[in-house]
């Protein structure tokens, strides 16, 4: 036969296991927390901006031809900042020690929609070191790209500054909390209905109507200390049997 779970069972197991559920749902929370300002070490990240464009001694004016070969430039210029040409050169003038594969991941390069701006943002632990880096792979790459590609189209629009407002970009200690307090209220859910379904013990008379498929009779109740002392058995006092005679007679 087909089990049915009613709102009513559904919050009765709620109830039921609500202190566990409370406690697993804190206890990722404060885990999240802790792990978010104790542990993990925080990143800023910082950005410098670039400029595709043809250098004003070879043309004055622009056609919409020039600008749609700036724009597919672009995407060969993404390619080029993060090639190991561009970034040994970086390492070396600041004086770098960890590996190409370390700089290149803490570099992202991308097109400001379909502008002709290029934005390099970089992440570290240390504010200081992302912006130095922004700010050399900027000037590095506006060097080399005249040797590499032949051309000269390439300026600094910004540059990257170090702010006393520049926060973390992570760990995001609030939304990880926010995180960790769902994921572990589904799983305190979750569990204090898995604990309801594979507990089979029988505790109420509904228990075993739905077990035994039988019908309740009777119920008999537990007795507690006060009702025990009620419940004493009657005694008849001596003399008592003639007394109900003679009224009997």
């Amino acid at each position: 036969m087909e089990e049915t779970i009613s709102l009513k069972e559904i919050l009765e197991t709620l109830k039921k296991r609500i202190v566990m559920i409370i406690a697993i749902t804190l206890a990722a929370v404060g885990i999240s927390a802790a792990i978010s300002f104790f542990v993990l070490t925080p990143i800023y990240e910082t950005s410098t901006q670039i400029l595709v464009n043809q250098s004003p001694t070879e043309q004055q004016t622009y056609s919409t031809s020039d600008i749609d070969t700036n724009r597919e430039l672009i995407n060969t210029y993404n390619v080029i900042i993060k090639s190991p040409t561009i970034l040994e050169s970086v390492r070396e003038e600041l004086g770098l020690e960890r590996s190409y594969n370390s700089l290149n991941n803490q570099i992202n390069v991308a097109a400001e929609g379909d502008s002709q701006v290029v934005s390099i943002s970089v992440q570290d632990p240390d504010p200081v070191m992302a912006v130095n880096i922004a700010n050399m792979t900027a000037n590095v790459f506006e060097r080399d790209i005249v040797n590499i590609m032949s051309v000269d189209n390439v300026s600094i629009l910004s540059t990257a500054e170090l702010t006393e407002e520049m926060s973390p970009v992570s760990p995001q200690p609030m939304l990880n909390m926010a995180i960790a307090f769902v994921l572990g209220l589904m799983g305190a859910v979750g569990l204090a209905f898995l604990l309801e379904f594979l507990d089979n013990t029988i505790k109420t008379e509904q228990d075993i109507e739905r077990g035994l498929e039988l019908p309740i009779l009777g119920v008999i109740p537990e007795l507690d200390a006060n009702d025990q002392k009620a419940a004493k058995p009657y005694r008849e006092e001596p003399g008592s049997e003639k007394v109900n005679a003679q009224k009997i007679s």
